[in-house]
């Protein structure tokens, strides 16, 4: 049956007020996920003795899981979203503490915590459920002044950056700063707090630098390639080279056969190599397009949650992207961090179809509202 704008049902409203040009956006970097899975991750799962097509069968039953949390949270009203993040944002955090205790140790770290048959990383969840919570204290405090949600969202961000550092996990952290401070910029705070908190940071790094062996490996490597073990980096470099404009083809790449992180961490290494420069464009066009119209969403939306939200959950996504495929060019440090929607990973996708779910949410179309507190001057010059 075909739905007209004249329709006052619960689907007529959410078609023609969800952004349906950002939700098919997300569904082909979900399809393009499974396509990439296909051509990556066989030779990993043989490596280690499983099933040829064990990856593929996992991501795919993942997605069966992703797409109904994707387009479910779209249907939800703005203070549904905030609930939802706040519920997922503190039952990911006690995850996160129970994986410390009871998670298996998988490189030195405790990042994840098996749930029956199931193993999860809940700080993949923390992440967008903590731009919700955050967002929402800090628009609470310009609602009510003598509230004090700013400082209220600075200990929530303590707190789960804090988690994330005793695990630990330093990208997500890495990650998760660069978000909440791209926020607290766009609701804005003095200059004063932003140089405090600079130095802060500063010192963080030069800490994590300085007592953490393989933090400062990775770091003197990237700054000095021949003072060290480079081979994943050069891979990815020189698949880049196989692939030229057109690619050798799916299957007919050579990376993915050595590099052991083919599927998760290098899987853009492996889009350039098989399926050549031009379509490494296409995807970086892809995600540019989804952040770029989340921000443009943000910019216009007057209910101050609601653009901080969006804004926060548009930028996180876009920090990851750029992170890891900054990596596969040797543009940055070598890090785990997963390509969002391509890379393979139950919770990275889960997680992040959860977070778009709440962006598809909270920047569907409300004709005729207006918002009682006073609107941001959200800018992004």
């Amino acid at each position: 049956m075909l739905l007209g704008r004249s329709d006052r049902g619960l689907l007529a409203r959410w078609w023609f007020t969800v952004d349906r040009g950002l939700m098919f956006a997300v569904l082909l970097l979900m399809a393009s996920g499974v396509l990439v899975s296909m051509a990556a991750s066989p030779p990993v799962a043989e490596r280690i003795g499983a099933d040829t097509f064990h990856f593929i069968k996992s991501q795919l039953f993942y997605l069966t899981l992703a797409v109904p949390v994707l387009v479910t949270l779209s249907f939800f009203p703005p203070r549904y979203a905030r609930r939802a993040g706040l519920l997922v944002f503190f039952l990911s955090l006690g995850l996160m503490v129970a994986a410390l205790f009871f998670g298996p140790e998988i490189k030195g770290a405790h990042r994840w915590i098996n749930i029956g048959p199931i193993n999860l990383q809940p700080s993949e969840f923390a992440k967008p459920a903590f731009v919700i919570v955050a967002a929402w204290f800090l628009a609470e405090h310009t609602r009510r002044p003598e509230m004090p949600g700013n400082v209220i969202a600075l200990l929530f961000a303590a707190a789960f950056i804090g988690l994330l550092v005793i695990q630990p996990d330093f990208g997500q952290t890495a990650l998760v700063i660069l978000a909440f401070g791209s926020m607290l910029l766009i609701y804005g705070i003095s200059w004063f707090t932003v140089l405090g908190l600079g130095a802060l940071g500063a010192v963080g790094v030069f800490a994590v630098y300085e007592l953490v062996d393989h933090v400062r490996s990775r770091i003197d490597r990237f700054m000095s390639p021949d003072k060290g073990d480079t081979f994943q980096v050069d891979t990815a470099l020189q698949a880049f080279k196989n692939g030229g404009l057109m690619g050798t083809g799916p299957g007919g790449g050579e990376a993915k056969l050595v590099l052991p992180d083919a599927h998760t961490d290098f899987t853009f290494a492996v889009v350039g190599e098989e399926f050549g420069l031009i379509a490494c464009l296409i995807l970086m066009s892809l995600f540019a397009f989804v952040v770029l119209k989340i921000l443009v969403r943000a910019k216009q939306e007057p209910d101050p949650f609601a653009a901080l939200a969006l804004s926060g959950l548009g930028l996180i996504f876009g920090f990851q992207a750029v992170i890891n495929m900054g990596v596969n060019v040797a543009l940055l440090p070598a890090k785990g961090m997963t390509l969002p929607f391509i890379s393979y990973g139950g919770s990275s996708l889960l997680g992040m179809a959860f977070g778009m779910g709440l962006v598809l949410a909270l920047g569907r179309k409300r004709f005729g509202e207006r918002s009682s507190v006073p609107a941001l001057n959200v800018s992004y010059a």
